[in-house]
């Protein structure tokens, strides 16, 4: 399916995928409105959302209560060029929590098919095309 990519105005940059509207937007000291976000935040974002839904079927597997769970993504840049050189993923956990399943949720957890992308990811073919040839 493809994604088509639109420009509202502004900074703004918007992906049409799958009847969704997914709006970006850059920040204020960036020249934008700061109303939605950048496109690297849903970079990240998706990392951290694809990763929870492991931990989430889980879990529900599991029978194992989730409103007390939650995981926190940190990254590490590099000083000189500002590239993430490290993502962390920090899964808290609730004190009645499993102390079996730990090591196991964080096996899950590295199923995450965004992070399978990182660690093989696709080429790129970027290229132009005059509309209406």
């Amino acid at each position: 399916m493809d994604m088509e990519v639109v420009f509202p105005g502004g900074k703004k940059v918007n992906a049409i995928y799958k009847g969704f509207t997914i709006q970006t937007d850059q920040p204020r000291d960036n020249g934008g409105g700061g109303s939605a976000p950048t496109p690297f935040d849903l970079f990240l974002a998706s990392i951290g959302t694809c990763t929870g839904i492991y931990v989430l079927l889980f879990c529900q597997a599991r029978h194992i209560p989730t409103d007390k769970i939650k995981l926190i993504l940190r990254t590490e840049r590099n000083s000189e060029t500002k590239m993430i050189t490290r993502i962390i993923v920090e899964i808290q956990l609730p004190p009645e929590f499993p102390e079996k399943y730990k090591e196991h949720l964080v096996r899950v957890a590295g199923k995450c098919s965004v992070k399978k992308h990182l660690e093989d990811p696709p080429l790129f073919n970027i290229y132009t095309k005059t509309m209406g040839k």
